[in-house]
């Protein structure tokens, strides 16, 4: 009878809940009516208690097989990405061994110099020499380079950005004068340079513009030209008509408004190291011309020399026999001084407005230049340069 007791109370003892929002909810499950109702409610807790189990078992064994199958993907995947990445850098130890001449274009981006350099075997892969460009944001410079084959693709990379290395193409920069691009054309081309004399001494017919008056200086589009197995004639004309292209794309006014554009852009860019000043020595330049004033420019006296400015002496700055001494002679220089750039074209045809006449760069090291209006402002800002400067003159 005690048994029977202790089932009826297990089966039938439960917690007191919380009291519910509603009443229904609060009222006690009712009793079993018989014995055979408690085994039943035995029976099928148990039942409850083994499916419960058995669900859980599943999940686990479900979750176990789902990391091992999956840590089994991730290290698969993670062997074939190592895989692919050992290709791509694929690359040789270097020095190299035989002697080539490799070619870089104009316009040729990384990775066509990549795949060119692979079919010359002097890289391993094209990955290789990409991947070394970007690591060291290196610049590729036009020209025949003297490289070997199964070298390290860094190594390549190396000679490639070094332009003093770069052979059978000539850079024009911004800024140089016609005897520099020359002579820089006869060491790219091989040629000697009185073959490129003869061409500037020839007057331009059939290559220059007739606003340029037979003379070449500032004619010379800066960039990147091919030398190679070309006539001096044929490198000066390429030049040539890349500045005509320029100048029409910039909407430089044609005739002799398109020379003088080139002459005061010329001059700006060699009287300052700094862009941001070019329309302000262009509007210097317009003020003195209007106002009657010499230009009194020393980068075009030591131009007319054929020296830098830094060579002048006071008898070279008081020569009136020279037609290029801005010092003594009203008005614009004959040509231009040297082949400037787009900044300083596009500022002598657009200078600010100011009343400004004279300017100093008062430091050397900084380029930092002063514009003033009048004569006493002028002294004041060329003892500042004296002063700054340790190497004044």
């Amino acid at each position: 009878m005690a048994e029977h007791l202790d089932d009826f109370f297990s089966d039938n003892a439960q917690w007191v809940e919380p009291v519910q929002e509603t009443f229904a909810s609060a009222l006690p499950p009712e009793p079993p009516k018989s014995r055979r109702a408690m085994r039943r409610r035995r029976t099928e807790r148990k039942r409850r208690r083994i499916i419960t189990l058995i669900a859980v078992i599943v999940v686990v064994a479900l979750i176990a097989v789902g990391s091992f199958f999956g840590i089994r993907m991730l290290k698969h995947w993670k062997a074939i990405n190592t895989a692919d990445e050992q290709i791509q850098i694929e690359d040789y130890s270097g020095p190299g061994d035989k002697d080539v001449s490799f070619t870089v274009e104009s316009g040729q981006g990384a990775l066509e110099i990549a795949q060119n350099l692979v079919k010359a075997d002097i890289v391993k892969s094209t990955a290789a020499f990409t991947n070394a460009v970007s690591a060291g944001s290196a610049t590729l410079y036009p020209g025949t380079y003297s490289l070997k084959t199964h070298m390290k693709a860094s190594e390549v990379v190396k000679i490639l950005s070094d332009q003093s290395q770069a052979g059978g193409f000539v850079e024009v920069r911004a800024g140089e004068r016609v005897s520099d691009v020359i002579a820089a054309a006869a060491q790219a081309s091989g040629k000697d340079v009185s073959e490129f004399q003869s061409v500037i001494d020839g007057g331009g017919d059939g290559i220059l513009p007739s606003e340029a008056g037979g003379k070449f200086e500032g004619w010379f589009e800066p960039g990147t030209y091919d030398a190679q197995n070309k006539s001096a004639e044929d490198i000066i004309k390429a030049m040539v008509e890349a500045r005509i292209a320029k100048l029409d794309k910039l909407d430089v006014p044609t005739g002799s408004d398109r020379e003088r554009i080139l002459i005061i852009a010329s001059i700006a860019e060699s009287e300052v190291g700094s862009e941001k000043y070019y329309g302000q020595v262009a509007r210097v330049i317009l003020n003195r011309i209007d106002a009657g004033m010499p230009l009194g420019m020393d980068t075009t006296v030591a131009y007319g020399l054929g020296i830098s400015a830094s060579q002048l002496t006071d008898d070279q700055l008081n020569d009136s026999s020279n037609p290029y001494n801005t010092r003594i002679n009203k008005g614009l220089p004959p040509t231009p001084i040297s082949n400037p750039g787009d900044g300083a074209i596009t500022a002598a045809m657009n200078p600010p407005e100011g009343k400004w006449l004279y300017f100093v760069t008062t430091n050397l090291k900084t380029g930092e230049t002063k514009f003033v209006e009048t004569e006493d402002e002028f002294w004041k800002i060329r003892d500042e340069y004296k002063n700054n400067n340790e190497n004044a003159n």
